[in-house]
């Protein structure tokens, strides 16, 4: 899996590609674990690339949602294809994650939540 990420207006922007599963989760969760206390994380999370996401990728995504939750920020997916969006609606985790559209989506919410 290759991971990118990027800072832009105070929300960590990851862009993952290939497959999102044991292997490639433990460099993910590391993000998620580096959160530091007292920050407020907002993390972006563009799945547009992602073929494919096993259990343990699901997992990672809810540790990073409790995580970011706890430290009052969010995590938000999007771009997420046909074949791993089934995925999340049999799991049901598209009715617990944040999961939009297009990145102006995400970054737009994120916003919001910081002015509020």
């Amino acid at each position: 899996m290759e991971i990118t990420n990027e800072h832009i207006h105070g929300a960590t922007i990851l862009t993952l590609a290939g497959h999102f599963d044991v292997y490639a989760t433990p460099t993910v969760e590391h993000l998620f674990q580096n959160i530091e206390a007292g920050s407020i994380p907002y993390f972006i999370i563009n799945l547009s690339n992602v073929s494919f996401i096993d259990s343990t990728g699901l997992a990672t995504l809810m540790i990073g949602e409790k995580r970011c939750r706890q430290q009052d920020g969010c995590l938000i997916l999007f771009g997420i294809q046909k074949t791993v969006n089934v995925i999340f609606e049999v799991t049901h985790l598209n009715k617990i994650l944040t999961i939009v559209n297009t990145r102006e989506e995400a970054i737009e919410r994120v916003q919001r939540l910081q002015e509020s």
